[in-house]
């Protein structure tokens, strides 16, 4: 399903063509502010007009997060104050917080690409929505708000916590669709498991969008079996203009979609900053085609992915997909010499029977060297033993950890916290 068919299925050289023009657009823009001229200028950049084709997209320096807090609050906005109308920003807990701030054309913007995410995953105008992320600064509620406006959907504004009324909701509302973090739905299922009624399923349910965090595909398995709904990855972030902006995998499942009339993807080694070939994992950097208040230039997201296409996917879209993010180059944990990610972690667990959806990484420093203690919940029967054997043969190291009851281990209403250091 389409909700705008020209512009997802155009022709790659008419692609390649609106990139340049918003290239463009984008460096115009962004020169009459002197937070990004002087960037560009340090960089070589004399003008805009430096840049006559995509391959001269290199010659332009990279943004960071820590451009954004440099910036706090609105020193990168490139239009006047009067024509904002609306910011969001990131929690700020590891620094000082990145501010998005929007004009009534990026509102727009936003709220076209979440329109497509939405179509993409089979939700048509009238079906309800379940929202489930915050609703305030941060920018997920909102964002699932002006797509669900857009698509025209019956928008079921949740915000986050209390499961016993999202299901209660779900099911009054005969809810289609539902959108939150990964690590929420397994409370969801813990619920529904405990119904006293048996009340163990929501019929309505069809789709799940999650974002915010990576997951494994043996968690994608596990909330589709248990929940009878087919899973979606939405792409976005503060920075590139929230949730669903650089797009979500369609129903083959074969990569996220970026919606590549709106950002260009480049995926680069993340210490020599040299782009690297389609298929070799690296880090995706965005730049942005039509944002006006605070458009991004190479921006480099530390995310991990790689580029797995290009050819036209089997839903008939044209644009590149990425494959699922894998990590965070600032997550990557190293252990007696082994480098890994959590969600590595997530995956071997996911593959023993009778281990529940819950675990904690837990780090501690001991003269200059680094245990890792992984606790994960389980059913009766699965030992210490088993656990610790099957992440060797995954990881290659042996962790210290121990098997505790379902129920045992902190839970969250919101993102999980999976990595706790000592």
């Amino acid at each position: 399903m389409f909700w705008n068919r020209e512009l997802e299925t155009l022709p790659r050289e008419r692609l390649a063509e609106l990139q340049l023009k918003g290239l463009v657009k984008t460096l115009r823009r962004a020169w009459t502010n002197e937070f990004y001229r002087s960037r560009l200028m340090a960089a070589g950049v004399s003008s805009p007009e430096d840049v006559t084709s995509l391959d001269d997209l290199p010659k332009l320096p990279f943004l960071t997060k820590d451009d954004f807090r440099d910036a706090y609050p609105l020193k990168m906005s490139c239009v006047d104050r009067s024509e904002l109308r609306e910011f969001h920003m990131s929690s700020g807990s590891t620094g000082t917080p990145v501010v998005m701030a929007y004009t009534k054309g990026d509102l727009m913007q936003w709220a076209e690409c979440m329109a497509r995410c939405f179509s993409m995953a089979g939700l048509e105008a009238g079906d309800a929505f379940q929202i489930m992320p915050t609703f305030g600064l941060f920018n997920g509620g909102f964002g699932c708000y002006q797509g669900c406006r857009k698509a025209g959907l019956f928008c079921v504004p949740a915000s986050s916590g209390n499961t016993e009324r999202q299901i209660k909701l779900m099911r009054d509302f005969h809810v289609k669709g539902f959108c939150s973090v990964v690590s929420y739905v397994p409370r969801i299922i813990e619920k529904l498991d405990a119904d006293p009624n048996g009340n163990y399923d929501i019929p309505s349910l069809k789709v799940g969008i999650f974002g915010s965090e990576t997951f494994s595909d043996e968690m994608r398995k596990r909330i589709e079996s248990r929940l009878h709904i087919e899973c979606f990855d939405i792409y976005g972030m503060t920075e590139t203009g929230g949730i669903g902006t650089t797009g979500q995998d369609c129903h083959a499942h074969a990569g996220i979609h970026v919606w590549e009339d709106q950002y260009i993807t480049e995926i680069i080694d993340p210490v020599t900053g040299k782009n690297v070939e389609d298929g070799e994992y690296g880090e995706v950097v965005f730049t942005s085609l039509t944002r006006e208040a605070m458009p991004i230039i190479r921006y480099r997201t530390r995310d991990i992915s790689r580029i797995v296409s290009r050819e036209k996917c089997e839903c008939g879209r044209t644009s590149l997909r990425l494959d699922r993010i894998t990590g965070r180059t600032d997550d990557m944990l190293i252990v007696k010499g082994v480098n890994f990610y959590p969600r590595q972690v997530e995956q071997a667990l996911m593959e023993i029977p009778g281990v529940k959806d819950e675990f904690q990484i837990i780090l501690e420093e001991h003269d200059g060297m680094t245990d890792v203690t992984i606790n994960v919940e389980a059913e009766p029967g699965v030992t210490g033993h088993t656990v610790a054997k099957h992440l060797r043969e995954r990881l290659g190291f042996l962790p210290k950890g121990d098997v505790f009851p379902v129920g045992s281990l902190p839970r969250s209403e919101g993102k999980a916290k999976r990595v706790i250091r000592k």
